[in-house]
C-alpha cells in the first residue's frame, strides 16, 4: 500500500483541447426543463446547475487603473424539497475604508410550470440584504421567492473591484454541473499563475486580441494678443495585447462527500489564478508570488504581520515576572502560552493579519488568530527562544497547493529546539505544546524567519493519541447489563473530550451520552484532570442498560463490547478517489470484564482475532477467555497513519469489515 505523498496528488497539467461551445441566455427558460422531474444523469439529485457562465476582466478605469470586473449568471434547477437550499444565494465581497468591491444583484427570477404555462416570479429588492463576515468582508445574500419541486431558479451578479485579483471558479459542487463556463481576460501588463485542481478538467482554450487604451489630457492657456483662455485636448492611444482563456466543463458530476475526507473542495474540479507579476512600460517587473519565499516575504512586510512581532514594550513587565525562576525552555513555553491563552481571548475571526494589533488586543483582552499568536511569538521571542510565525490554510480553507498569498488564512508560532519544532496556538483552552486545534491540521504549513527565508512545516500529527478503556460488567438472567467503565483519553482525543465537556451542563452531557449508548443510566459520574491539560482526561462512571443484550429461545446474547462497539462500516464506497483522513493516529484499547448469571454457561464465544495492514498502517487484536463464571476481553484497534492515500482505500475497507464483524459478533450464554 502506498501511503499519500504530500500535494503529490494534486501535481495537474492544464489540458487544452478545443472548448465546446454553447449558447445560454438569462430567461429562455423552456418547459422541458421546468417538466424535467430527475436529473437525467443522476436521479439521487436535489438540484442541479444547467449553467454558470461568468468571465473576470481587468478593464482600464481613466481614474483608478486597472480594475477587475467579474459577471456571473446562473441557472439552477430544483428537483426536491432537499435542493431549496439553493434559492439561497451569497456573494462575498471585500468592504473597507480604503478600498471596497462594488456587488449586485440583478435579473433574479424563479420560474414554475403552472397549468402549462411558464410563470415567472421576481425577485425583490427585499429579498436581498448584506451580511457582516468580518472586519475586511461582506456577503450579499438573497433569498428566491416561490421556489417549488420543479423550480428553475435564475440570477446575474456583478462586481466591480479596485483590485487586480482573479477570484476562484468552481467546476463542480455538490450537485451535477450540465455546463459551466468561465472566461478571463488579462492585459499583457500582468502574468496570472492558473491553477487547477480535481479529479476531472476543463477543457481550456486561449486566445489573442489587440486592445488599446486611449489617455485624452487637457491644456490651458492665453493665446498671443487675446484676454480669453483656451483649452486644448490631446489624446494618446496605447495599444497592448489581451489573452482571453476560456474553461469550459460539460457534464461534471456531483461531489459525493465520503467519511474522513479533510475538506471536499481540496478535490473539487476548480481553477484558481493568483498575480504573480506586474510589468507595465517604463517600470520595473515586480513578482508577488513566483515561488513560496516570494509569498511569504511579501505577507512579512505587511504592516500588520511582520511589525507586530517587534512590538514588545506592552508585554515587557508581566512577562519578566512570569519568567522569574524558569530556566527550561519546555517551563519558559509553558508559561508563555498559558499566559497568552488566559489573557487574551479569541473573538472568532481568523486571518494571518491583525486585527486591532498586538498591543491593543493584549490591554482589550480580545483579539483575532493573528493577534493573539504573533503575540505569543514575539512573547516567546523575548523569552530567548528560536521563535517564529508559521502561516496555515486551515482544513476549511483548504490546501495550499500552489505558492499564493490567498493560500494561508490563520498563523501559528513554532519553537525551534534540538529535538525539533514545538507547534503552539494560544487561541484554544485546551491546545497544548504540539497539540493543535483540529481546525490546524491541514497538511503542512510554511514558517517564516526574520531574515525572509520559509521552511515547510509538516503539520500532521505523528503520535498517536489513546483511549483506554476499562469495562467491568455483570448480566443477570433477565439480560439486564449492571457495570462500571472507565474512560482515559490522552492527546487529541483528550482535547476533544475535554471540547465536549466544557460549557455544558453536566445533565446535558450525560443525557447525550446515555442516548448515544442505546439508552443507558449513567450513576455516579466523575472526571479527574479536566482542567489540568498536560494530564490525560479520565472519566467514570457506574451504568444500567436493558437493552443491551438479546434474549432468544431462553439463551442470552451479547457483544462484550456492548455500546464501544462499532457497528457500522464508514467506507462503503466501491471506488473512493479521495485521500482517507483520520485527523491523527489513534489507538483504541479495551480492557473488559464480564461476569454471567448464575445458572449459565458459554455456549459460544468469538475466535480471537489479529487483522493486519501492510506497511503497518494498523491492526486489530481480539482476545477472549473464558475463567468459570468470568470472561476476560481485551481488543485494541489502532491507525497508525493520519492519512491514507486513496490507492489504500480498499485494504482499508476490507480493515474496517473484519473489525466490525468481529466487535459485533455475540458471546452466547445458555441455560444450565
Amino acid at each position: 500500500m502506498k501511503i499519500i505523498n504530500l500535494f503529490s496528488l494534486f501535481v495537474i497539467l492544464l489540458i487544452t483541447p478545443k472548448a465546446v461551445s454553447q449558447e445560454f441566455k438569462l430567461g429562455k427558460v423552456s418547459a422541458a426543463e421546468l417538466e424535467q422531474k430527475v436529473h437525467p444523469k443522476d436521479s439521487s439529485a436535489a438540484a442541479a446547475i444547467l449553467y454558470k457562465k461568468g468571465s473576470s476582466r481587468l478593464e482600464y478605469d481613466t481614474n483608478e487603473g486597472f480594475v477587475t470586473i467579474t459577471e456571473v449568471e446562473t441557472r439552477i434547477k430544483i428537483y426536491k424539497k432537499e435542493g431549496y437550499d439553493w434559492a439561497n444565494q451569497q456573494v462575498w465581497y471585500y468592504f473597507s475604508n480604503d478600498a471596497k468591491e462594488k456587488l449586485s444583484f440583478s435579473d433574479a427570477v424563479t420560474y414554475n410550470l403552472v397549468g402549462g404555462k411558464i410563470e415567472k416570479t421576481k425577485l425583490k429588492s427585499d429579498g436581498i440584504f448584506d451580511e457582516v463576515l468580518s472586519k475586511y468582508r461582506s456577503q450579499k445574500k438573497l433569498t428566491m421567492p416561490n421556489v417549488k419541486e420543479g423550480s428553475v431558479i435564475e440570477f446575474k451578479y456583478y462586481i466591480r473591484s479596485p483590485f487586480q485579483m482573479i477570484r476562484d471558479w468552481d467546476f463542480q459542487t455538490s450537485i451535477p454541473v450540465n455546463y459551466s463556463e468561465f472566461s478571463t481576460y488579462i492585459p499583457e501588463y500582468y502574468v496570472f499563475s492558473p491553477r487547477q485542481k480535481g479529479y476531472i478538467f476543463p477543457k481550456t482554450v486561449t486566445v489573442k486580441n489587440n486592445k488599446s487604451i486611449v489617455f485624452t489630457s487637457k491644456e490651458r492657456h492665453t493665446p498671443t494678443g487675446l484676454g480669453a483662455v483656451k483649452t486644448e485636448y490631446s489624446s494618446e492611444k496605447v495599444d497592448y495585447m489581451e489573452s482571453k482563456t476560456t474553461y469550459t466543463a460539460v457534464d461534471f458530476p456531483a461531489m459525493k462527500d465520503e467519511a474522513f475526507v479533510n475538506n471536499i473542495e481540496n478535490y473539487t474540479s476548480s481553477i484558481a489564478h493568483e498575480l504573480a507579476v506586474t510589468k507595465f512600460p517604463n517600470a520595473p517587473i515586480k513578482e508577488f508570488s513566483t515561488d513560496w519565499n516570494s509569498v511569504v516575504k511579501t505577507i512579512y512586510d505587511y504592516d500588520d504581520f511582520g511589525p507586530e512581532l517587534n512590538k514588545t514594550g506592552y508585554f515587557e513587565e508581566d512577562v519578566k515576572k512570569l519568567l522569574t525562576g524558569l530556566n527550561t525552555p519546555e517551563e519558559k513555553i509553558w508559561a508563555i502560552l498559558n499566559h497568552v491563552k488566559s489573557t487574551v481571548k479569541w473573538n472568532g475571526y481568523t486571518g494571518y493579519s491583525c486585527d486591532s494589533g498586538v498591543k491593543k488586543a493584549y490591554k482589550e483582552k480580545t483579539g483575532n488568530i493573528a493577534d493573539i499568536n504573533l503575540m505569543l511569538t514575539a512573547m516567546l521571542r523575548y523569552s530567548g527562544l528560536t521563535a517564529n510565525p508559521v502561516l496555515v490554510s486551515t482544513r476549511s480553507n483548504g490546501i495550499a497547493l500552489f505558492p499564493n498569498r490567498t493560500a494561508f488564512n490563520y498563523v501559528i508560532a513554532a519553537v525551534e529546539t534540538s529535538n525539533g519544532y514545538i507547534l503552539l496556538d494560544a487561541s484554544d483552552k485546551f491546545s497544548t505544546p504540539n497539540i493543535l486545534p483540529l481546525r490546524v491540521l491541514n497538511w503542512s504549513g510554511r514558517l517564516i524567519r526574520k531574515d525572509g527565508t520559509s521552511e515547510e512545516i509538516n503539520l500532521i500529527p505523528q503520535k498517536t493519541s489513546n483511549d483506554n478503556v476499562f469495562l467491568t460488567y455483570s448480566i443477570d438472567a433477565d439480560g439486564k447489563v449492571t457495570g462500571k467503565t472507565r474512560k482515559q483519553s490522552l492527546d487529541y482525543n483528550a482535547m476533544i473530550t475535554r471540547d465536549n465537556i466544557f460549557n455544558v451542563k453536566e445533565e446535558e452531557y450525560l443525557e447525550k451520552l446515555e442516548n448515544s449508548n442505546n439508552k443507558i443510566e449513567i450513576s455516579e459520574y466523575s472526571k479527574t484532570n479536566e482542567k489540568d491539560i498536560l494530564l490525560p482526561i479520565i472519566e467514570t462512571y457506574s451504568f444500567t442498560g436493558n437493552n443491551l443484550c438479546e434474549l432468544i429461545g431462553g439463551k442470552i446474547y451479547v457483544s462484550p463490547m456492548l455500546f464501544f462497539a462499532n457497528e457500522k462500516n464508514p467506507f462503503v464506497q466501491e471506488v473512493r478517489e479521495y485521500p482517507v483522513d483520520f485527523s491523527y493516529p489513534f489507538a483504541d484499547k479495551y480492557n473488559i470484564t464480564i461476569k454471567i448469571p448464575d445458572g449459565f454457561a458459554v455456549e459460544t464465544l468469538p475466535a480471537p482475532a489479529l487483522v493486519t495492514m501492510e506497511n503497518n498502517l494498523g491492526a486489530f487484536r481480539y482476545n477472549i477467555a473464558a475463567n468459570e463464571n468470568t470472561l476476560q476481553v481485551s481488543i485494541s484497534h489502532q491507525i497508525n497513519q493520519a492519512i491514507v492515500s486513496a490507492e489504500g482505500y480498499d485494504m482499508l475497507k476490507e480493515y474496517y469489515k473484519g473489525m466490525i464483524a468481529k466487535e459485533t459478533e455475540k458471546i452466547v450464554l445458555k441455560r444450565i
